[in-house]
């Protein structure tokens, strides 16, 4: 009887540790998705959409869609299951498949985190293809230097380019661009280094400010003309760089993207260890998916073709 009584004190005061950590209560204003969800029907039932529109960013003529997106077991923690995302290439753009997923258009300030695998090498054919590897906030670009345009985001390029062939990790926060020919105006933070497995990555935006997180640490401040003006989706996208392919091989490279988890506290700075702690509590109540932030009045139209 003692030992029950233990047990239940001590589960008590775990849970009343990490409720102190928040600085929203469970359920208010939050948009958690873990990627437990049964089938892909299921993942799209919950606000997200598997890109198969063509355009921008990556090979002109490539495909977005087709077995591009898989939800797949954790093969290093039982019970767990992943996003997957799969880029693949044979160096033509007939050739060549893309991959994005988007939430709907609603996002704007508030702290938002990510635990992410970025990887170095494809998973068959030979390395060298120019991949980019995202997680991002972004708003549609209706014209050139579009001043609404807003985004932030994090890159991951490990293969360089873009007129560097250094690998890196890039946390950008935008204020506009004009695709072709190429000018964008941003604030840009760059890690040269290989950042290959697992990584939490936060973005916290609040009072003019965009503030980029690596595991824990605080690597960059943005503000002033590139702070963001307008809700945005949220995103995780795939794709190859114009330019970077390698040459035409009957060989097709393949290169994945994993996530494990995704969270969105609306209008709050959390630090990175009470995002945790959201997130342990929230899997530990059995809560996989949670959309608690809402429609922009009036709902705004949440394309993912950007």
């Amino acid at each position: 009887m003692c030992a029950k009584l233990f047990f239940r004190v001590t589960l008590l005061a775990a849970c009343a540790s990490l409720c102190s950590a928040f600085a929203a209560p469970p359920g208010d204003g939050i948009f958690f998705d873990d990627f437990s969800h049964a089938s892909l029907q299921a993942l799209t039932a919950q606000g997200w959409t598997i890109r198969h529109a063509a355009g921008h960013p990556g090979i002109a003529g490539a495909q977005w869609g087709p077995n591009s997106i898989a939800l797949v077991p954790d093969s290093r923690q039982p019970g767990n299951q992943l996003l997957r995302l799969r880029a693949s290439t044979d160096g033509t753009p007939e050739g060549t498949s893309q991959a994005q997923i988007c939430q709907v258009r609603k996002y704007f300030e508030g702290t938002y985190a990510a635990r992410i695998r970025f990887s170095d090498e494809p998973v068959s054919g030979v390395d060298g293809d120019v991949v980019v590897q995202s997680f991002y906030l972004v708003s549609p670009l209706k014209h050139d230097f579009d001043p609404e345009f807003s985004e932030v985001d994090w890159e991951y390029l490990p293969n360089g380019g873009w007129g560097d062939p250094t690998t890196r990790l890039y946390g950008i926060t935008w204020q506009t661009v004009r695709v072709d020919p190429w000018q964008a105006h941003n604030q840009a933070h760059q890690e040269f280094r290989s950042v290959a497995g697992w990584h939490m990555l936060m973005m916290q935006i609040k009072d003019g400010k965009t503030l980029h997180w690596l595991d824990g640490v605080e690597v960059a401040t943005h503000g002033g003309r590139n702070y963001p003006v307008v809700p945005m989706s949220l995103n995780f996208n795939l794709w190859f760089s114009p330019g970077g392919l390698l040459p035409v091989s009957k060989t097709v490279r393949t290169y994945e993207q994993d996530v494990d988890w995704v969270l969105h506290v609306k209008d709050q700075l959390l630090t990175p260890a009470q995002m945790t702690s959201q997130v342990q509590f929230l899997r530990a109540a059995g809560q996989t998916s949670i959309d608690t932030i809402p429609l922009a009045k009036p709902p705004l139209k949440s394309a993912c073709d950007f």
